[in-house]
């Protein structure tokens, strides 16, 4: 970039964009498709590749430090929630949906029985 150019601009001169075009390339393989027959796909979203962490939220309670501070093994903290209720599936501290604890193998799951906003595929 020459220094007059990056002058102008730091001095917030207005700048112009120009179209460029480029050559084509000569010696392409045959096997490739050129970009006017490329097919572009309308189901495909980047998006759902991405992975994330889920957590789900049981209930909550509260307590003062010094209670925290002087729990002992096999006291009983009661939740904000009854077992019937919906417990929330969360992401980034916010509710995504809603749903119930099950038992799959000896771990724990959520069969989702609520969706705040409906899903898109």
């Amino acid at each position: 970039m020459n220094t007059d150019a990056a002058s102008a601009r730091l001095a917030g001169a207005p700048t112009s964009a120009q179209v460029i075009s480029l050559v084509e390339l000569n010696g392409e393989p045959a096997h490739r498709a050129s970009s006017a027959d490329a097919k572009v796909l309308d189901d495909y979203n980047p998006l759902h590749a991405v992975r994330t962490r889920l957590q789900v939220c049981v209930g909550e309670t509260e307590l003062t430090v010094g209670e925290l501070l002087g729990a002992r093994e096999h006291q009983v903290l009661v939740l904000d929630r009854t077992v019937d209720q919906a417990v929330d599936l969360m992401l980034e501290g916010k509710v995504v949906a809603r749903g119930q604890l099950v038992a799959v193998d000896g771990s724990f799951a959520l069969r989702i029985t609520e969706l705040p906003h409906p899903l898109r595929t």
